[in-house]
């Protein structure tokens, strides 16, 4: 599919985002509460979750009726995966690695040079599980598009990070254990929480800094409180899921299910790319309007200062995961081969 063609797809799902309220009025065959962590004003519930929302009505001729509950209101962030599973949810937005432990093989994806935006990333982890390399981690939920945020940057209040020694002592927001191992190899102190803890926890001075995408900085008002931030150009992406109840998914009749599977996939998953490229395009605008520090790290990973301790993460993090006996090392080299070919 052509960045043009994606574009299109965007444009369409918005659009029928904008006029869903003209559709005739009549009682759905089936009403899935979709939730994610995401605020409602973000421009990921507004042109993606709810654009996806839009589109099933659309589709289904208003059968299918898609509540969305943004800002976790159904279930904290760690708990949304396990909220599909249990019902709690029908389908969800989340991150995976928000449930340690649970689904290494996907999160290959979030080690540094694997992904260089979210087109890139998405294309390579959408094309992991449609290839069945990590499949297998999603036996208990009906996973209908992954994706991945832009690259992964360091946010923080008081301190430019300029080399890996500037990290010593500061506390850093992680969003998963993978990126945790990155920090504490760069000698930072790794604290985990998901992204809507993390403006309360910097104002309050929990945390001296954050690792987000600039899509999350602005989402989620980074912007307001880290006036310094460090780009190291393929530091880490962050992997996502939108999933559904398998349940819930085998009852639908076989039309309602179609309108499910078309609306799943590779399509969505640059769909999502596109929402989260746009969006560090303006959070990176944001702070540059605000005249923060921007230091940009010349080679990004490949800079000598940085290489060996990020080279030795992530060997580590690979290690970790052969020892248990998973194929770590065949998902990762098919993810290199695949950032070759996702352009």
């Amino acid at each position: 599919m052509t960045t043009k063609t994606t574009r299109a797809l965007l444009g369409g799902a918005l659009a029928l985002s904008a006029l869903a309220w003209s559709l005739p009025g009549q009682a759905a065959d089936v009403t899935l509460r979709f939730a994610h962590f995401w605020p409602p004003v973000a421009g990921t519930h507004k042109n993606l979750f709810q654009a996806w929302a839009d589109k099933v009505g659309q589709d289904s001729a208003g059968r299918i009726k898609v509540e969305v509950y943004p800002s976790a209101t159904l279930a904290k962030p760690p708990a949304q995966y396990e909220a599909v599973k249990d019902r709690i949810a029908d389908v969800t937005a989340t991150v995976q690695g928000y449930t340690a432990n649970r689904f290494p093989l996907t999160q290959v994806v979030e080690l540094p040079g694997v992904a260089r935006n979210a087109a890139h990333g998405s294309c390579i982890i959408q094309s992991l599980y449609d290839e069945g390399l990590i499949a297998g981690e999603y036996t208990d939920t009906r996973p209908l598009f992954l994706f991945t945020h832009g690259p992964g940057h360091i946010h923080t209040s008081e301190k430019q990070i300029k080399v890996p020694g500037d990290f010593a002592g500061m506390r850093i927001r992680r969003p998963t254990a993978v990126v945790g191992k990155l920090l504490e190899e760069l000698g930072a102190q790794p604290v985990g929480m998901p992204a809507p803890q993390s403006y309360q926890s910097m104002q309050r001075g929990v945390i001296d800094g954050v690792a987000l995408p600039w899509e999350g900085a602005l989402v989620f008002r980074l912007n307001e409180l880290a006036k310094h931030h460090t780009e190291v150009g393929g530091l880490y992406t962050l992997s996502f899921i939108v999933t559904m109840n398998k349940d819930v998914y085998a009852g639908l009749p076989a039309d309602l299910k179609k309108v499910i599977d078309d609306n799943s996939g590779m399509a969505w998953s640059k769909i999502a790319a596109t929402v989260f490229d746009g969006l560090d395009v303006k959070g990176r605008a944001a702070a540059v309007k605000a005249g923060h520090e921007i230091v940009t790290i010349e080679g990004g990973i490949e800079n000598p200062a940085w290489k060996p301790v990020l080279a030795k993460a992530a060997e580590s993090y690979l290690d970790e995961l052969e020892g248990k006996g998973l194929p770590a090392r065949k998902v990762y080299g098919r993810a290199l081969e695949l950032a070759k070919s996702c352009n």
